[in-house]
């Protein structure tokens, strides 16, 4: 995701970042190095060299930081992002559980019915294109259980 435009607000103590698709904010106190009353932010602007996917601001000081999108899109809990977010810790889990098996990869497309190339989409963790299922059933089939567990969270429900 692109980010379109980064504004720095010293009176709220954020930044605000512009997608295609929303606006975010995020706070000075997640920033490192952090903004404060003493050395505010003198500048912010979206960084180029980052592909535009990250902002990066200057303080009074001189000092620089930069700010991914993903951590933005984490600290605003994007619904999209998370589903990602959770799918990329499975597939993370899946990796390791495979490496220390000690099982080949053409084994284990057997064992689940599909192409060696299949099994490497998979397990691609850039790859968010994938079936829940078939990562739940790799899961499974490498001797771990999986439990999906829903729970309220606090102060971040729509109403």
């Amino acid at each position: 995701m692109k980010i379109l435009r980064v504004a720095a607000n010293n009176r709220k103590h954020l930044f605000e970042v512009r997608t295609r698709r929303q606006n975010f904010v995020f706070p000075y106190a997640n920033a490192d190095p952090t903004p404060s009353a003493d050395d505010r932010v003198a500048e912010a602007f979206v960084d180029p060299e980052l592909r535009r996917e990250a902002f990066t601001y200057r303080l009074a000081s001189g000092a620089e930081g930069s700010v991914h999108i993903d951590a933005v899109l984490e600290y605003n809990e994007d619904p999209s992002y998370m589903a990602d977010l959770a799918l990329y810790r499975l597939t993370q889990a899946a990796r390791a559980r495979l490496e220390s098996s000690g099982l080949s990869i053409r084994e284990v497309a057997r064992s689940l019915g599909t192409s060696p190339t299949q099994l490497y989409r998979l397990l691609d963790p850039t790859n968010y294109a994938k079936s829940l299922r078939q990562l739940m059933a790799l899961l499974n089939l490498l001797g771990c259980d999986v439990e999906v567990e829903v729970k309220e969270r606090r102060g971040r429900a729509l109403s």
